[in-house]
């Protein structure tokens, strides 16, 4: 039955070409829909995880409860005995001290006055260790505009909006101001290696970067840091995974009273980071349901459109003998196998445009110009398994109801008025 019913449906492109069309496009929107918002989902994770939160996070107990302002003076002693400790506990994930602050930077003029100040916010990594991996995880290579990354100490990198508002230029002297850890005044003069731009105007209006050792001396914390980032293998976040190394290291330290203390939190417990992540899973469903609804609406229509054109092929199926029934299920079954070409057609073409977005991507920095969030403006799909299988819940389900909906006019046939019909 199912070749027979093949056969018609591959000769008979009149009753079939326009609903394996419209499925098809639908299909096509739902798969190139689901990989653009996967791929949004995880730029949105690897840009947070790797400037902000880390797949998961250490900082002391009393840090985390006024993270925002970057309380160095409440940041973690003896790092590099923590992270020794770390490694054996957790040889998978790869352990990056940090510290963030703030402060003025002031520009000289050719006669050493001051010509200019701003406000910036500090960020140091390891950047001169042979076996650090943070130049590559925060993308230093790829923001250079000109100049050249940090090499040595006494170097800092400049965000592109403070270099162009105060003509800062690579070899520059400039000199930072701020306070120590401890709370008293310091100051320190550095060599503009090179001007960044990461195209998220958090980072690109007023930020420098500096090695994690020069903000050590800087701000008085010998073996200290801010904060502890972990990142899990291969720099993709598992959630799971995340919170089982979470819930591992805190059970090491539940009975520490100690405000300073450490405590870890994974990226999902970073404020709004869980509910951003549930509304971004829920959005494909939602888009999902969408067009089941819409293509169900354009189906049913193109089938009451091709029930009127085989009103006489039911009329002489029912005078052969034919049960309603089976008509009516020859019909649905009918609507399964369009419904899964259009969806494997549609697919195809959805994957493949995805994969060229995966590549290439799709540079939408204009419109972020005046967004704050920590967000990559080259937006690229992602191709995931569940990509290569949504199209077919909408492609399916959407002719299967729209054929159903159609196919009532079997039963409303007549009888006793076939042979009238056909005479």
């Amino acid at each position: 039955m199912l070749k027979f019913l093949f056969k018609g449906i591959i000769r008979d492109r009149a009753r079939s070409l326009l609903p394996v069309i419209v499925v098809s496009i639908g299909v096509f929107v739902v798969v190139l829909m689901d990989g653009l918002l996967t791929g949004m989902m995880g730029n949105l994770i690897h840009i947070t995880a790797n400037f902000q939160t880390g797949h998961v996070k250490i900082m002391t107990r009393a840090y985390a409860a006024d993270e925002d302002q970057k309380p160095n003076d409440l940041a973690l002693l003896d790092v590099e005995e923590m992270i020794d400790l770390l490694k054996g506990d957790f040889p998978d994930v790869d352990w990056a001290p940090r510290i963030m602050f703030g402060g003025l930077l002031d520009i000289p003029d050719a006669y050493g006055e001051t010509k200019a100040q701003g406000p910036v916010m500090g960020q140091s990594f390891d950047l001169l260790s042979l076996t650090s991996r943070e130049i590559e995880r925060i993308g230093l290579r790829k923001a250079l505009i000109s100049g050249d990354i940090i090499r040595q100490p006494g170097e800092v990198m400049v965000s592109v909006d403070f270099a162009d508002k105060y003509n800062v230029t690579p070899g520059n002297t400039v000199t930072f101001f701020g306070s120590t850890m401890y709370g008293s005044m310091s100051f320190a003069n550095y060599t503009v290696a090179g001007i960044l731009r990461f195209g998220t105007t958090m980072l690109d209006r007023g930020a420098i970067i500096l090695d994690i050792s020069d903000a050590r001396m800087l701000l008085d914390m010998e073996d200290a840091a801010s904060e502890i980032f972990g990142f899990l293998p291969a720099e993709l976040y598992d959630r799971e995974l995340a919170e089982t190394i979470k819930i591992s290291f805190n059970a090491q330290h539940v009975d520490d009273d100690d405000e300073y203390a450490p405590a870890m939190l994974q990226l999902a417990d970073q404020p709004m980071m869980r509910e951003m992540l549930a509304y971004m899973n829920s959005i494909s469903g939602v888009v999902a349901a969408l067009l089941v609804f819409a293509l169900s609406i354009v189906l049913w229509n193109a089938g009451i459109l091709g029930g009127i054109r085989r009103y006489n092929e039911f009329g002489i199926r029912l005078a052969l003998g034919e049960d309603k029934r089976h008509i009516y299920g020859t019909l649905l079954t009918e609507s399964l196998l369009i419904g899964f070409i259009g969806s494997v057609i549609g697919t195809v073409l959805g994957v493949a445009l995805c994969h060229y977005l995966s590549v290439y991507g799709l540079d939408y920095s204009q419109v972020m110009e005046n967004i704050s969030m920590m967000m990559d403006p080259i937006l690229r799909a992602k191709i995931t398994p569940r990509t290569y299988y949504i199209g077919f819940i909408p492609g399916i389900v959407s002719m299967l109801i729209g054929a159903a909906l159609a196919g009532r006019a079997v039963f409303k046939r007549k009888t006793a008025m076939l042979f009238k019909e056909l005479d």
